[in-house]
């Protein structure tokens, strides 16, 4: 089959694997010309319930929130609105937290949107490049007169996920086994996502630290996103987010500034 032949075949056969509506393509054909109906309903079932088994192990907090009838019944909705457009099952799913949040059904949790994100961040931290991280020592080594003027890299593995709900404890409460106990915290919540020794944490950031971070993985000096930090939260820390994004390897060895 020529190479145009194969895209138009493929631009026919596809769209029925996610649309239920869609009927087989007429020139698709079994042995003995046999249940072609029956089999392609049976491998497009195939292809959803592989798309909604990899939304299930990219979100395990969610479902387990949700429970699973309910995810997967979600999950489906997202699958027939949302085709795949990479053979990465790992890639898929990067828009089912914003379908989370139009999903009539979920509107009484607000709040699965952003642990979704955090769920997908997790992901694509896991999946990140490596890269040698700013230590205390190297950030020590800095000429105090230059400190303000200090602009750093992000880690690639770095992610921030800002929410107006508690939704780091949600995430960390559900992405453990163990019975779950109840949340009694309501509290906006921003999550840092980052991958220090090869495992990837979650950890909650304090006043202002998001707005922080955000700020220098923007590419803003050090002056300025500790100016940033205090516009947003008058309780912001400096001396305590600076220890707290070395510790967690926020950013890489690649700073300007940084003594090599």
């Amino acid at each position: 089959m020529k190479p145009e032949e194969n895209s138009a075949y493929t631009a026919a056969f596809a769209p029925g694997l996610i649309d239920p509506a869609i009927m087989a393509p007429a020139d698709v054909v079994a042995p003995r010309g046999k249940g072609v109906v029956n089999r392609y309903n049976v491998y497009r079932n195939n292809v959803t319930v592989s798309l909604i088994d990899a939304l299930a192990a990219i979100y395990p907090a969610v479902q387990r929130i949700t429970g699973v009838d309910f995810f997967r019944a979600m999950a489906r909705f997202h699958v027939r609105a949302t085709p795949p457009h990479s053979p990465l099952l790992f890639e898929y799913g990067r828009a089912f937290p914003a379908f989370i949040e139009s999903y009539e059904y979920a509107r009484d949790m607000p709040w699965l949107a952003d642990t979704a994100r955090i769920e997908r961040a997790w992901l694509d931290a896991y999946h990140a490049a490596d890269a040698v991280t700013l230590d205390a020592q190297a950030f020590a080594a800095i000429d105090a007169q230059s400190l303000a003027q200090v602009r750093f890299v992000a880690h690639p593995a770095t992610r921030i996920v800002r929410s107006r709900y508690p939704a780091v404890a949600i995430f960390a409460m559900n992405r453990k086994d163990g019975p779950v106990e109840p949340l009694h915290a309501s509290d906006a919540q921003d999550a840092l996502i980052t991958r220090p020794d090869q495992d990837v944490t979650v950890s909650q950031l304090p006043a202002g630290g998001a707005a922080f971070l955000l700020a220098l993985m923007a590419g803003s000096p050090l002056g300025k996103a500790v100016e940033a930090a205090f516009e947003e939260s008058e309780y912001f820390d400096i001396q305590i987010n600076m220890q707290a994004m070395i510790a967690a390897g926020v950013f890489t060895a690649n700073c300007s500034g940084v003594p090599s």
